[in-house]
């Protein structure tokens, strides 16, 4: 019998008022960047994923001695400076569109409060996983699953991926 010490998690981020902030793929690439940073660095296992320009899904573990609230706020708070640099940098219009002039920050690139299921069961599993993967043709980005790049979609369906962070969910 396998002792399981954390369930995965389903997360769901987005984006200051569903903003499309994430349409060009630099975006895209800080979110792959940090869940592959955070795969590497044995902080948590990235099962699945989804990257829409005003959101994100992700099916992720947690690996003790770190925890769902730590690695959730670690990976939202780089991404939001990655992203928050790139429109300093180069973007100072779409920039002042996340201005928000808080007491702790100037400008916000999440939405506050991200969702966080525990994932108990198989089932539960499998419908979250299918949700992610179809999440593109709902939104009429794309046709078939895998035909959309910023997906872990490949890895299930055609058992390839230029993913190198992703592992299997049912293993």
């Amino acid at each position: 019998m396998q002792i399981i010490l954390e369930y995965p998690y389903f997360f769901t981020a987005t984006i200051l008022e569903w903003k499309h902030l994430l349409k060009p793929d630099k975006f895209k690439d800080i979110i792959v960047s940090s869940l592959a940073y955070m795969a590497e660095n044995n902080r948590m296992k990235i099962f699945a994923f989804i990257i829409i320009s005003n959101h994100i899904h992700v099916i992720w573990q947690n690996i003790p001695p770190y925890n769902q609230k730590e690695n959730q706020l670690s990976f939202m708070k780089f991404t939001a400076q990655m992203i928050l640099k790139e429109l300093r940098n180069n973007h100072q219009e779409v920039l002042k569109h996340f201005e928000v002039n808080l007491k702790d920050r100037k400008y916000q690139i999440w939405e506050r409060n991200p969702l966080s299921i525990e994932l108990r069961s198989k089932h539960v599993s499998e419908q979250k996983l299918t949700y992610i993967h179809e999440n593109p043709i709902k939104a009429g980005i794309c046709n078939t699953i895998v035909d959309y790049k910023y997906s872990s979609a490949k890895y299930y369906e055609l058992n390839q991926s230029e993913w190198t962070f992703l592992s299997s969910l049912f293993e």
